[in-house]
């Protein structure tokens, strides 16, 4: 991957000395140790390492899921770190978008009652169709049973941007699906940020998925080993694994 150097501006997530430890017994386990980074406002960016690098508990602290033991997290020049809870609950469900490997659809809701529900916490929700945008209007009144998986993605797609979020997080969106399906929902993922200048942060074990991000976080054993600013991207639709 090319390294290229962005236009200087304040960033949009700010990652400074994060830490999130555990205590198992007597020892103390770092799921993640003193980590520091930046993202831009409308970067697709991707965090990538093996399977308990800190991924999962670096995506949980961006949502709100989970509180750092150490080090601040501040999002959009807000400190999400001195959050009380009914702060945090807030950020959460207002200001967060969540896509999840295995869809997370309510299965007794169609497909436009799933995503009603998340313009209904918003304030202020999208006024477009969130379903036409990821093209899948003519699904609207299909449960989740009825849909494929590549459908059923693409659907919590349309629910994550239906709030119109500050940060949309994606917790290996294509681990369920095939190569070819995958892609179809990553190029949907990558053009509804990009249309609608929204800061994405996929976390993923698959590297090539990377070469399409604008900047690219390396972890392993919970610290970030690399980071990468890409600035010739190459196009999503030329993805291949």
């Amino acid at each position: 991957m090319d390294l290229g150097v962005h236009k200087k501006m304040e960033p949009f997530i700010k990652v400074e000395k994060l830490s999130r430890k555990f205590n198992v017994g007597d020892e103390e386990i770092y799921a993640i140790k003193n980590i520091s980074f930046e993202i831009n406002k409308g970067e697709f960016a991707v965090i990538l390492g093996p399977s308990g690098s800190g991924k999962s508990t670096l995506l949980n602290l961006f949502g709100g899921m989970d509180r750092a033991t150490s080090g601040t997290l501040v999002v959009n020049n807000t400190n999400v770190t001195s959050f009380s809870d009914r702060q945090l609950n807030d950020y959460r469900r207002k200001e967060v978008g969540f896509v999840f490997q295995f869809y997370n659809l309510l299965p007794n809701l169609t497909a436009s009652e799933n995503i009603e529900i998340a313009r209904k916490i918003s304030d202020n929700p999208l006024e477009s169709n969130a379903l036409e945008l990821v093209g899948l209007s003519h699904r609207a009144k299909h449960f989740p049973a009825e849909l494929s998986g590549g459908e059923q993605q693409r659907v919590s797609i349309a629910r994550a941007l239906a709030k119109r979020p500050k940060i949309l997080l994606c917790d290996e969106p294509t681990g369920a699906l095939d190569s070819e399906t995958g892609k179809l929902v990553l190029v949907t993922l990558h053009k509804m940020c990009k249309e609608n200048n929204q800061t994405a942060i996929v976390v993923t074990h698959n590297s090539v998925i990377a070469e399409a991000a604008d900047r690219v976080v390396h972890l392993r054993n919970g610290e970030v080993s690399s980071i990468e600013c890409n600035s010739t991207p190459i196009p999503m639709e030329g993805v291949e694994w």
